[in-house]
């Protein structure tokens, strides 16, 4: 299940909520209690992964170096 951020209109709290695509989205601020919440725009990072330093492979034919 994706991650959300919403962001209460009455007092600026922002909230991360795990939850299905297709859900309704209503929630309450945590803090102040309000119903106004407004879904964010969250952004997203893709990477190539995490390599361990200094390694390498035997051969030196290694398509990860």
């Amino acid at each position: 299940m994706p991650l959300y951020e919403y962001r209460c209109k009455k007092c600026g709290h922002v909230t991360e909520v795990l939850e299905k695509p297709d859900a309704s989205g209503r929630h309450t601020c945590e803090k102040c209690g309000s119903r106004r919440m407004e879904k964010l725009m969250s952004t997203f990072g893709v990477g190539a992964g995490v390599r361990p330093s200094g390694a390498s492979c035997p051969t030196g034919t290694c398509p990860l170096s």
